[in-house]
């Protein structure tokens, strides 16, 4: 029974405190998962916040040019017409 009040409590917390819409609950959900994977990877010692956000910041640009990339291929592709 004690368990169930702390759930219900938690829960009234959280309607409290003003996220009752589905987009602040879910944007909450996902900071708070968010932050305990930093905290799991910052226990296992396997790279540090700064190197984490570089390496972040390199993939999203390789994943532009990526996409550059294949755009001007399609582009190649449907401008192509055959000469008699």
């Amino acid at each position: 029974m004690t368990k169930s009040k702390f759930v219900i409590n938690k829960l009234a917390k959280l309607f409290e405190q003003g996220l009752i819409s589905y987009k602040d609950l879910s944007s909450e959900i996902i900071n708070v998962l968010k932050s305990k994977r930093d905290e799991i990877v910052f226990k296992m010692k396997l790279t540090s916040k700064e190197e984490t956000d570089i390496l972040i910041k390199r993939v999203e640009n390789l994943e532009k040019k990526i996409e550059k990339i294949e755009k001007n291929k399609l582009r190649k592709r449907t401008t192509k017409v055959k000469k008699f």
